[in-house]
């Protein structure tokens, strides 16, 4: 455990990798009652958001494959779908449907082992382990709400 401590832990980090920022559509709901099939954690992690608990189509195609109950899954309502569904952010009408987003950025995590390289006497290029390679990831989560008045901090982008 000794050879995982930082050497310096009140170090602000700087990611050597920038993996970009990835655009999911939260595209079916989740009925909290009775979530608690897909995590242990969702009653204590969304605890306060139980009318807003959103996932993917595709976890919820893997999630049916090991056998959960597909009735606590609510396909919602699409962009592509209906036209006239606004970004949240453009939306005029607090009581209006839109497509929300949520922006999350992770500065800096620890994402593979760093290897580098060393000359044994007789030469030979050999490598070994020397550390944690750092990245960054960014996330943009989109969804449908039933009205503007439950994303209202989509206005500030």
């Amino acid at each position: 455990m000794a050879k995982l401590r930082q050497k310096n832990p009140r170090t602000v980090r700087q990611a050597e990798e920038v993996r970009g920022l990835e655009h999911l559509s939260m595209d079916v709901a989740v009925n909290f009652s009775k979530a608690a099939q897909l995590s242990s954690h969702i009653h204590n992690v969304c605890a306060e958001a139980r009318e807003a608990i959103y996932t993917r189509e595709e976890d919820v195609k893997f999630w049916l494959e090991k056998g959960v109950d597909g009735s606590m899954f609510e396909v919602l309502p699409q962009g592509s779908a209906l036209p006239e569904l606004q970004r949240c952010g453009l939306c005029a009408e607090r009581w209006k449907p839109c497509m929300c987003s949520y922006s999350l950025s992770i500065e800096w995590y620890p994402c593979m082992l760093k290897y580098c390289k060393s000359r044994d006497a007789a030469g030979r290029v050999s490598s070994y382990k020397c550390g944690i390679r750092s990245c960054q990831k960014g996330y943009t989560f989109h969804y449908y709400v039933p009205q503007k008045q439950l994303c209202l901090w989509d206005e500030e982008t």
